[in-house]
């Protein structure tokens, strides 16, 4: 869990632009560790960047309990953007969603006309 939420902090420090001469200020920073395992962090600093996340135990006293991790980040974009991802991770693993993440191209009309056909087409049957 604890590695977890410092590759999130490297990534998101990694992936916006730094100045190496002045220090970047923290502007806000809160963290919460709870005896049953939970927490709780977010931060904002000079530069844009922001993270936040929360994560627990669920199905305590199951067979498998999940620790489940639901959180966001953002950062400035080398133009002048932002870029904003937001994630959970549980036991379906890790499932990003943000605008900057590739997208598979649009089925083909054609190919879309052809699967519908055969959704509504009768079996065959067989020989």
């Amino acid at each position: 869990m604890k590695t977890f939420i410092i590759l999130s902090l490297v990534a998101a420090a990694l992936a916006a632009p730094q100045s190496s001469t002045e220090p970047i200020p923290i502007l806000r920073q809160d963290s919460n560790i709870n005896p049953d395992g939970s927490f709780q962090y977010s931060f904002e600093s000079g530069n844009g960047i922001a993270a936040e996340a929360n994560g627990a135990l669920k199905n305590i006293g199951a067979e498998e309990p999940a620790l489940e991790i639901q959180g966001q980040f953002q950062y400035p974009s080398n133009e002048g953007g932002l870029i904003q991802l937001t994630y959970v991770a549980n036991e379906n693993g890790y499932q990003p969603q943000g605008d900057i993440l590739p997208t598979p191209p649009p089925i083909p009309i054609e190919i879309q006309r052809a699967l519908e056909i055969l959704a509504t087409a009768k079996p065959q049957p067989e020989q």
